[in-house]
């Protein structure tokens, strides 16, 4: 179990304080939802949360298969639709890894990668198209 506490501050911003490391952020409402968009949005955390937790399960992977992913990345492009109400639509996922693999460890780099728990963790209608760009 891992705590996160969460402080309103006012204004719409909240301070968030990671128990066991002491690491506090800052969530700000968007522009759109009546925010300043000073800080990201928690629903730009839950964006960067499916983008690091890809990453990390493929960095597991890798470390298990001993390759070096370093210089990978991703992309979360986060859409948001407003009817039936107000929510994440769409995260768009794009993962590009600059370096030469054979099919065998493309295929375990995208299992992994297809393993995300926060990827499982999503409601059904969120659609999460996911894009691999190798080297």
């Amino acid at each position: 179990m891992v705590e996160i506490h969460i402080a309103y501050q006012g204004e719409l911003r909240c301070a968030v304080t990671h128990m066991p490391s002491g690491t506090v952020m800052v969530t700000d409402a968007p522009l759109d939802n009546h925010g300043k968009a000073e800080s990201f949005s928690p629903t730009d955390l839950v964006a960067s949360a499916l983008g690091t937790c890809i990453m990390t399960v493929m960095g597991i992977a890798a470390r298990k298969m001993h390759i070096d992913i370093t210089g990978s990345n991703v992309v979360v492009k986060k859409t948001m639709v407003v009817k039936p109400e107000r929510r994440i639509g769409a995260l768009a996922v794009t993962i590009a890894v600059p370096h030469v693999f054979d099919a065998e460890i493309k295929e375990k780099l995208v299992a992994a990668a297809l393993s995300c728990p926060v990827h499982h963790s999503m409601h059904p209608d969120v659609a999460m198209p996911i894009e691999f760009r190798w080297a």
